[in-house]
């Protein structure tokens, strides 16, 4: 992505809230989307865009604890702050434990909001590039033949050429074979990294 602009994502159901931190953000350069209710949020958001949502924690019909647990479903990813005039313990709790970067309460002043969206910048860039570098694993990985690919968890679990043949039931020689093949796909030449990669991929030993 060449756009390496930072989007905010703010859902509040009040307006005067929505414009205030909307213009402390774009005062720090920050692309800021606002909308007055959640549905109203998930109808547009772009999930490919980098950024982070700004929530509020009581609003109708979607809360915010319940719009958090919808982006942080699956494997899509945005970091969330959470800003809310009735906040309680329980309440901050829960949404720190569910991932949330920071719970503010209002009023906030602008130097701690920018921190929380500093770091959840950070955060995001983080999770993006490892997104992003599970997804080539993955990638390499789809171009291995089935028995490359069976080879790979044998070798990934320890087992020696000659074992797999046994496994396998077939010579050593063609195991030599489908072993360099699948480490030639997924470019590695030590078996150090062929474990690191497997285990990014969730293939276990």
């Amino acid at each position: 992505m060449t756009d390496d602009r930072f989007t905010v994502f703010l859902v509040d159901d009040d307006a005067g809230v929505l414009k205030a931190v909307s213009r402390v953000l774009r005062g720090r350069g920050y692309d800021v989307r606002a909308h007055t209710s959640a549905r109203e949020f998930l109808a547009h958001h772009d999930a490919t865009l980098p950024g982070c949502a700004v929530l509020d924690v009581a609003m109708p019909d979607l809360d915010g604890l319940a719009l958090q647990q919808a982006l942080t479903a699956g494997e899509a990813h945005r970091p969330v702050i959470f800003i809310t005039g009735k906040g309680d313990v329980p309440t901050s709790v829960r949404a720190m434990k569910a991932g949330a970067v920071d719970f503010l309460t209002k009023p906030v002043s602008d130097e701690v909001l920018i921190e929380a969206v500093a770091r959840a910048k950070k955060q995001d860039a983080e999770a993006r590039k490892s997104h992003a570098e599970l997804a080539a694993i993955r990638a390499k990985l789809a171009t291995l033949t089935p028995r490359e690919r069976e080879v790979l968890g044998h070798v990934v679990a320890g087992r020696l050429n000659k074992q797999i043949a046994g496994d396998l039931g077939t010579v050593e020689k063609t195991i030599k074979v489908h072993r360099s093949r699948m480490m030639e796909k997924l470019g590695v030449r030590m078996v150090a990294d062929l474990v690191r990669m497997a285990e990014k991929a969730g293939i276990s030993r």
